[in-house]
């Protein structure tokens, strides 16, 4: 629906440099699985067929009823999460920038959910609703507002609050923690360490079956629309023989985008898509009628507020249409369930730096928005064809969807230029759905060095080209039923899996809340704020402290700041601690791009999380505003203080000895009481041992100072 690291472990394979190395049981795992269903599949078509069906219905009989209900309460759990105290938490430590700017992230945040079945269901699924609605009468003005609002339904929030809930779970525990980009590292409040061991593995190869079966629905239904599409415009024959040459041209493109990589394959294809998706919508909008279609889109989204809240929990328990169900509402929750946990990472991937709610908003709000719009485009002039008497039109786009989108074009002028823009966007489509899920089963089944480094090339080509594979099986067993069949099926186990991770994710923010409540219950200024408002010699403090505001020193007066303030500090502090009986160590590192040292002091906590304080050096552009006596060079140096959440945002270079002793103290004596508070109140939950906090003095990350 859509389209678009951590510490490496024991017993890894090398399948990269650079510490990529991959997953065996996930990797051999999953490819095993996958060839052996694809075979079983090619081989035995009918029997793949009819295990799949009976599969399929006792799901649809049994678990029909918790698919709705795991499909709300995924959206208000995401809701919750950042309406709360949470919602300003980063998706990465406190003082870390995004990565993309607004567009380019809104444009990979639309392009990662959303794949060329929009355009395949934006004309079928209204049609369908309105020819064969699931209760009320056919073919009325009621069944036409059905129509649009289950076609929204279906692509609504919904199954956005699905991927933010992915999305925002992974780049909590992978830009914050350091823990992998992948589904295990959710687990860790619950489970531990053992998320290193099978049942970390086990959770991943689940999480990339339900990928490769999510992907290769919206592939399988892009290779009908194409070959309708290529035989609509250059009468390219239907049928197999063109459907395969459609995936190796798909594979060979998404080759391409894989080794060029995020930054110059995907972001630029997603860009690209975003553009000539709106040229194709805005086209239609001006040849159908505008005030109608503005109309009627107005109206949808009253219809949608209106009606969600009864749509979202309605089983149709008194008089269920099971096959209506299992061709729709069912098979869409699914679907979402299985392109949750690679829409996910994807988004968790490109979101670092971005705060839980501007995640969760953004996820929420803009694709759906765009979605809103087309499919109420597409969808309002789709009905408006039908209702104007064009039943072969209508008979067509419900029972052969894939023919809906291009015969809706062929109603008005210029049908060979909309065609083929069609056919490129539907194009870029299929690739960016197929090269953002070959990225993330890369990453799912590698282990990684930073949370930000991608699999080796060759592995995204692999699992592109075996997604090919189960596309072309699937096709053979029974096209897009089969399909969507199957995604059924492989969503199920998975959603087991994310109320797991829901659970991971609370307990985690409550550790946050914990922190956040230390702080507040500690004194609330520092030490060396306390002796220079009581203290003897006051007057020459009060100069000295305007003095250093406003100074910007440069590395000569920084490296003179380490070597007489800041390692003396620090080193007094751990030899006090240490007389004390707690054990403490100093330890430093020079930083390669000012060359001034970084200083570092740790104190274990047990198993509890480790007390950190850093001090790193980075150098800034001299404001504009500095005066000219003080500002000699273009830049100046900080030195800020970082703890195991990352920068507290403010500079002690200029502090004296005493002084930086005394915010040395009050970190570590908020650091006790948010340890006391989370003992008392969240008794069991964990924090990672490798986490910020008490990983080793490392070159920062792109947005840390250098």
């Amino acid at each position: 629906m859509t389209s678009g690291g951590g510490v490496p472990g024991n017993g890894t394979t090398e399948s990269g440099d650079d510490g990529r190395r991959l997953k065996p049981v996930v990797f051999f795992g999953s490819s095993a699985l996958i060839l052996a269903l694809s075979i079983w599949a090619i081989i035995t078509p009918t029997g793949a067929s009819d295990t799949i069906g009976t599969v399929v219905g006792w799901i649809s009989n049994g678990f029909g009823w918790y698919y709705f209900l795991a499909a709300t309460l995924f959206l208000v759990f995401v809701v919750f999460v950042a309406v709360s105290r949470y919602g300003t938490v980063k998706l990465g430590p406190q003082h870390s920038k995004p990565d993309y700017g607004l567009f380019a992230w809104a444009s990979m945040l639309f392009a990662a959910g959303i794949g060329i079945d929009l355009m395949f269901f934006s004309v079928s699924e209204p049609v369908a609703q309105y020819l064969a609605p699931p209760e009320g009468s056919a073919e009325t003005v009621e069944a036409a507002r059905q129509a649009i609002v289950w076609t929204l339904f279906h692509y609504g929030i919904t199954g956005w609050g699905m991927y933010a809930l992915m999305g925002m779970v992974l780049g909590y525990f992978a830009f914050r923690y350091r823990l992998p980009l992948a589904i295990r590292s959710a687990l860790y409040p619950i489970i531990g360490k053992r998320i290193h061991g099978r049942i970390g593995d086990a959770v991943d190869l689940a999480a990339v079956l339900g990928t490769v079966f999510g992907i290769s629905v919206s592939l399988g239904i892009g290779v009908v629309q194409l070959n309708y599409g290529l035989n609509f415009l250059f009468d390219l024959p239907e049928g197999v023989p063109a459907q395969i040459g459609l995936i190796v041209l798909a594979v060979f493109m998404t080759t391409v985008s894989a080794v060029a990589g995020v930054d110059r394959g995907i972001r630029r294809l997603s860009q690209l898509n975003v553009v000539l998706a709106i040229v194709l919508m805005i086209y239609v909008f001006i040849a159908e009628d505008p005030i109608r279609l503005l109309n009627a889109l107005i109206l949808n989204i009253g219809d949608y507020v209106a009606r969600f809240p009864g749509m979202t929990l309605n089983t149709f328990a008194y008089d269920q249409p099971t096959d209506w169900l299992n061709a729709w509402t069912l098979f869409f929750w699914a679907w979402w369930i299985a392109w949750a946990p690679f829409v996910g990472m994807f988004l968790a991937r490109i979101s670092r730096g971005r705060t839980i709610r501007q995640f969760v908003a953004a996820t929420l709000v803009i694709p759906f928005l765009f979605t809103l719009t087309f499919l109420s485009i597409f969808g309002n002039s789709a009905l408006s064809v039908v209702r104007s008497g064009n039943q072969q039109f209508g008979e067509s786009a419900m029972n052969v969807p894939e023919q809906g989108f291009y015969s809706l074009l062929a109603q008005y002028p210029g049908v060979t230029f909309s065609a083929g823009l069609a056919t490129i966007v539907g194009l870029l489509l299929y690739v960016t759905s197929a090269d953002s899920g070959a990225l993330v089963m890369g990453n799912l089944s590698s282990r990684l060095p930073t949370p930000i480094t991608d699999a080796t090339p060759w592995l995204r080509i692999f699992w592109a080209a075996v997604t090919g594979l189960l596309t072309l099986a699937m096709l053979l067993v029974g096209g897009v039923e089969a399909l969507t069949n199957a995604t059924i099926v492989m969503g199920l186990p998975f959603s087991f899996v994310m109320f797991m991770i829901m659970w991971g994710l609370y307990k985690a923010l409550r550790v946050e809340r914990f922190r956040q409540d230390a702080l507040q219950a500690t004194l609330p200024y520092s030490l060396s704020e306390r002796t220079t408002l009581h203290g003897h010699g006051a007057e020459r403090n009060w100069r000295q402290r305007l003095a250093r505001v406003v100074s910007y020193p440069g590395r000569r007066a920084a490296n003179r700041f380490v070597d007489e303030v800041g390692r003396p500090a620090l080193t007094a502090v751990a030899e006090e601690l240490r007389a004390k009986g707690v054990d403490a160590a100093c330890s430093e590192a020079a930083d390669e791009a000012t060359g001034i040292p970084m200083l570092e002091l740790r104190v274990p906590m047990g198993a509890e999380e480790e007390f950190t304080y850093r001090l790193l050096p980075s150098e800034k552009p001299t404001p504009v505003y500095a005066m000219r006596s003080v500002a000699e060079h273009d830049k100046y140096v900080r030195i800020e203080v970082h703890l195991s959440e990352g920068s507290q945002g403010y500079d002690v270079l200029g502090y004296h000895t005493d002084q930086l002793i005394g915010d040395v103290l009050d970190q570590y004596e908020r650091h006790l009481e948010f340890l006391r508070l989370h003992r008392e109140m969240a008794a069991g939950s964990r924090l990672p041992d490798h986490g910020p906090g008490t990983a080793e003095v490392q070159p920062p990350l792109e947005d840390e100072p250098r």
